[in-house]
């Protein structure tokens, strides 16, 4: 961890998640408390219907809590419009999916640039950045190929590479390597840990995998919606 004041980029008081269904109801946040400091890589761990998922859909502006509070960067999301939900999903936020969710008739650098031109701006403005990202994710010679001529990797390098685009303060990944082999995950976790520690963006990912888990700082252990750890990650 890095010496001196940390500053918070999300802080999490009270939050509850009730989804009903007929009369019943299912409690799947039950009063979380906690915090994220920028630049730091967190990663939320829990058996599966521990509440893990909807947790990180609230933290990033996908879903409304039932009860409590989320920050994000000193600003209550509760409190945001959808249209302005909407702008800092596409400037503060980036997403990374397990499913890579790219436009299968749009090339590489289309898909990449596909927030910027969702947000009215101009591309011409972020070549330079477009061709130091490609560089970032090794697929400078893969611009003009479309996602079905690509691995898996090679499609969810594009993902990251669209979720950065953006320049965004953080970055939520669902399971990012949760569809790829082993080897290739492998790859993709350190070049989330190289985007975490040389450009210090603040990385909160949910995994089932341990060792994925252990390339960021921070665990979070949910059971049955309540946290139940919160731990620091130890470099070997």
């Amino acid at each position: 961890m890095r010496m001196g004041i940390r500053m918070k980029a999300i802080e999490v008081n009270g939050l509850t998640k009730t989804f009903v269904t007929g009369k019943e109801e299912a409690n799947v946040l039950k009063e979380l408390n906690f915090s994220v400091d920028k630049g730091e890589f967190v990663s939320i761990m829990g058996p599966s219907g521990s509440g893990k998922s909807t947790l990180l859909y609230l933290l990033g502006g996908l879903d409304k809590p039932t009860s409590g509070t989320i920050m994000l960067e000193g600003e209550d999301l509760s409190k945001v419009k959808k249209k302005a939900m909407s702008k800092l999903r596409r400037s503060k936020i980036g997403f990374v999916f397990q499913f890579y969710n790219l436009v299968q008739n749009l090339n590489v650098e289309d898909n990449i640039m596909l927030p910027i031109i969702l947000d009215g701006k101009k591309p011409k403005k972020y070549e330079e950045k477009l061709t130091e990202i490609l560089d970032i994710i090794g697929l400078s010679d893969k611009r003009k190929s479309t996602p079905r001529e690509l691995s898996g990797g090679q499609q969810q390098r594009v993902a990251i590479a669209r979720a950065l685009i953006s320049e965004p303060d953080i970055i939520f990944l669902d399971e990012p390597i949760g569809n790829l082999d082993s080897k290739t995950g492998k790859e993709i976790m350190e070049l989330f840990k190289d985007i975490n520690v040389k450009y210090g963006k603040t990385l909160i990912q949910v995994t089932h995998s341990q060792s994925a888990a252990k390339y960021g700082t921070t665990i979070i252990r949910l059971v049955d919606g309540e946290i139940v750890e919160q731990s620091q990650v130890v470099d070997l």
